[in-house]
């Protein structure tokens, strides 16, 4: 669909103009620091199982299914994992994530979608529940190095086809520091924009190339292979939606600004006395 529907999506879909939508600019001076928020624990992501993981193209993303076998520890209940998937822009942006740290976004972003497998039997009843589903967001900075565990190869189907792709490790998608992170509640990005998203958005991103990156934007379309014009797949993400009171909350591993500026200014001070230190023992001894 064009990206002028995203404007009209409340008309069909109520809760896409509700009060706690997503994604949410995250302006770091205002978050609220929770002692009690713990460390996200992926468990089962390092060895999915031998089945063959479906790659769709579903007209606005290319998503990938994921066995139950994963899940997650860290939240208030287990969840386990359904599917990934990406958002980005096009080949003239820089930005193309949902989610916005300080007003600035970034080149991409990975959604590792989840449900409340500890109260509910499957995804289908979980979603449409209050505390039934948990989304993990992964932003994608552009480097030199390659995102070795993302492969779309073969390459990804026109829109409405599946290819299967082998089992791999999963955990390689997640950014290194687990434990530094915010949490609010929100909804899904996308129709029906159900408000019953535990969202945990990493602080962290991870890295990949500007090839791989240009294959997002280049080598994915929305429209079906026997469409005479195809519609390139670009500019899939929405635009940050207001907070209406929601605080997001950082993990108590992420340092806070002060605390960064503190350790910062403890630094420069002890260097300095150090250098004092030397300096008036040398003129001592001579």
């Amino acid at each position: 669909p064009p990206p002028s529907w995203k404007v009209h999506w409340s008309n069909d879909y109520p809760d896409c103009g509700g009060e706690a939508q997503s994604p949410i600019d995250i302006q770091t001076k205002s978050v609220q620091h929770d002692p009690s928020l713990l460390p996200i624990e992926p468990q089962g992501y390092r060895s999915p199982g031998d089945g063959a993981f479906t790659l769709r193209n579903n007209g606005h993303t290319v998503e990938m299914s994921l066995p139950p076998s994963m899940f997650l520890r860290g939240l208030p209940q287990t969840y386990a994992a359904v599917q990934l998937h990406f958002h980005w822009g096009s080949m003239d942006q820089e930005e193309g994530s949902e989610h916005q740290v300080n007003g600035e976004g970034f080149p991409a972003e990975l959604h590792i979608v989840h449900y409340n497998s500890e109260s509910y039997a499957n995804i289908t009843e979980a979603k449409e529940q209050a505390d039934g589903l948990a989304v993990l967001g992964i932003f994608i900075e552009v480097s030199t190095l390659e995102f070795a565990s993302l492969t779309l190869s073969p390459p990804a189907p026109p829109a409405g086809q599946n290819v299967s792709i082998p089992p791999f490790d999963v955990h390689e998608l997640l950014p290194t520091q687990l434990d530094h992170y915010f949490r609010y509640n929100g909804s899904l990005t996308t129709p029906p924009c159900s408000q019953n998203v535990l969202w945990t958005v990493f602080r962290q991103g991870v890295q990949i190339s500007s090839s791989q990156l240009e294959r997002l934007q280049r080598g994915l379309y929305s429209t079906k292979a026997a469409n005479s014009l195809p519609v390139p797949l670009v500019d899939n993400y929405r635009a940050p939606q207001p907070l209406n009171q929601r605080v997001p909350l950082p993990s108590p591993f992420l340092p806070r600004a002060g605390e960064i500026i503190a350790i910062v200014s403890g630094t420069l001070f002890g260097c300095l006395s150090i250098f004092l230190t030397i300096h008036f023992g040398m003129k001592r001894i001579r």
